[in-house]
């Protein structure tokens, strides 16, 4: 095996701390199946302790091996530091239950294919570790795969830019945060930074112009640069980098204008972030703990990954609970409201669901979502259900469908990261569930 840098093995042990969009290596053989690489059957981390064979850590980066990845997202807490988004003391709000019989044998035609399959079968085919759909409100359906059980929390990757870009939605509604001013008025580290001149409104559509790759192929991108100073791990001694996430985006250069084009880059929500705790005066998880999480009558605490400083990764660092992404979601679905409360101004809802610009969009040269947008870090479908949709790497989704009145969460742990592997059998499957449910309402 060779041995890599000190700098690079540190990059590399929080690689999943700074995934966006792309695969984070080239895919050189066919990947095991779902059923062959369930983490549950391959034992890992079984045994006090378990077998070496068995052992995966976050130093050496082997929790972002496939398959060990199917172990590892739904145990992020038990490799690396974390703070909580903490549910609060009340007893939680049950979802009342309505179980359906006819989900399984849905069929849909996948995006670029002349033969069916069927909602079951696509399960497998996306890695599934956990879904849930709530109709109305109830729960409709719901699966557990792998080592993922009800109880357990499963990373949400960049499903938690859609978290904190609601909040910025609020915030901005609540004339507490104006999207017209740049960044640098509220963050002044960052005024010598490509941030400072950008707008509040351009880091919330992520149409900045900036330096940033995140290529992981290649071994000079500032994803490794920005992955590496992340990492809580002590840096070796050499290490003359930037050693947190904010200390990171003062680093970062101007690349083209401002507002002239999508670029999906997972720094701009460490911005976001970063604006989220200056004008509340909390840190994102608490922030989002008093605010949102213990409103929604939460049955589990959340959590995020954190950088040696403790600063919580907004770009990627959320895990929760299944069904308390699903609460969230229903909660947009029902104009901000939840559990007998007003949580996110129902303005805010509407912004995130009239979309973005289409054209500055079409920049970013996503072929498989023609036609879509992207406002206050959500991505719009614009199809004629309005359904809008937050996306992590390795197929984490949250899926509101506002005409159908239906809500998809899906954990999975797919072999490549890019979703556009999974894109094909997730974006027909859902839209072909909200159709039956809107025909076939129960």
């Amino acid at each position: 095996m060779t041995t890599l840098p000190p700098i690079r093995r540190l990059a590399l042990a929080a690689a999943c701390l700074a995934l966006a969009a792309g695969a984070h290596a080239a895919e050189t053989t066919a990947p095991l199946s779902a059923a062959a690489s369930d983490p549950a059957a391959l034992q890992w981390m079984v045994g006090a302790p378990p077998p070496a064979d068995k052992i995966i850590r976050f130093d050496d980066g082997s929790y972002f091996n496939f398959p060990q990845l199917r172990w590892s997202v739904s145990h992020f807490r038990q490799l690396m530091p974390t703070v909580a988004v903490a549910r609060g003391l009340k007893a939680p709000v049950p979802l009342p239950r309505a179980l359906r019989n006819d989900i399984d044998s849905l069929r849909f035609t996948p995006l670029g294919a002349k033969d069916t399959m069927t909602w079951e079968q696509s399960l497998g085919a996306n890695y599934t570790d956990g879904i849930v759909v709530l109709h109305r409100g109830r729960i409709v359906y719901e699966r557990y795969f792998g080592v993922l059980k009800e109880g357990g929390q499963h990373g949400a990757m960049s499903v938690t830019k859609s978290v904190m870009g609601t909040i910025g939605a609020a915030l901005v509604a609540e004339g507490k945060l104006d999207p017209v001013k740049k960044v640098a008025e509220y963050v002044p580290e960052l005024a010598k930074s490509a941030f400072g001149d950008a707008t509040v409104r351009q880091v919330l559509d992520m149409t900045t112009g900036l330096k940033f790759s995140e290529d992981y192929a290649d071994p000079n991108a500032e994803v490794w640069q920005h992955a590496a100073a992340g990492n809580p791990l002590p840096k070796p001694k050499d290490y003359t980098g930037p050693r947190s996430y904010f200390e990171y985006l003062q680093t970062v250069r101007h690349e083209g204008k401002h507002g002239e084009g999508f670029g999906y880059r997972t720094v701009n929500s460490d911005v976001l972030g970063w604006i989220i705790a200056r004008v509340t005066g909390q840190s994102v998880n608490d922030y989002l703990s008093e605010h949102v999480w213990q409103k929604l009558g939460a049955e589990q605490d959340g959590y995020m990954s954190v950088d040696s400083t403790g600063t919580p990764f907004a770009g990627g660092g959320l895990s929760a609970g299944l069904r308390d992404l699903a609460r969230f979601g229903e909660m947009l679905r029902n104009d901000g409201r939840h559990n007998g409360q007003q949580i996110i101004p129902k303005a805010a809802v509407d912004d995130i669901r009239r979309g973005g610009d289409k054209q500055l969009f079409a920049k970013g040269g996503y072929d498989l979502l023609k036609g879509w947008s992207y406002r206050d870090m959500w991505w719009v479908t614009h199809n004629d259900h309005g359904a809008y949709m937050a996306r992590g790497v390795y197929g984490q989704r949250i899926y509101i469908d506002p005409k159908a009145e239906m809500v998809i969460v899906r954990f999975a742990s797919t072999p490549t990261a890019a979703n556009a592997a999974n894109d094909p059998t997730t974006t027909p499957a859902f839209e072909a569930l909200g159709k039956l449910l809107l025909a076939r309402p129960k």
